[in-house]
């Protein structure tokens, strides 16, 4: 009976001072391959989304300045 406690004793300890692996991110996973096309297609997107601001703003500044 002593045994089987101090087993479970050293078990746990065991468990507790157990170095923990570090979790990997999606892009260092088997799913970064699959996520490139999506972070070159959010790079686009954000071109696209500064060039209709700079579009609207001389828009403004258009119609601010013939009216």
């Amino acid at each position: 009976m002593r045994f089987l406690i101090v087993l479970i004793i050293v078990l746990l300890l065991a468990f507790k001072f157990w170095p923990e692996q570090p979790v990997p991110t999606a892009e260092e996973s088997f799913i970064g391959p699959q996520l490139e096309p999506i972070n070159r297609a959010e790079a686009v997107e954000q071109q696209y989304m500064d060039a209709m601001e700079e579009r609207n703003r001389h828009l403004e500044e258009q119609t601010d300045g013939g009216g």
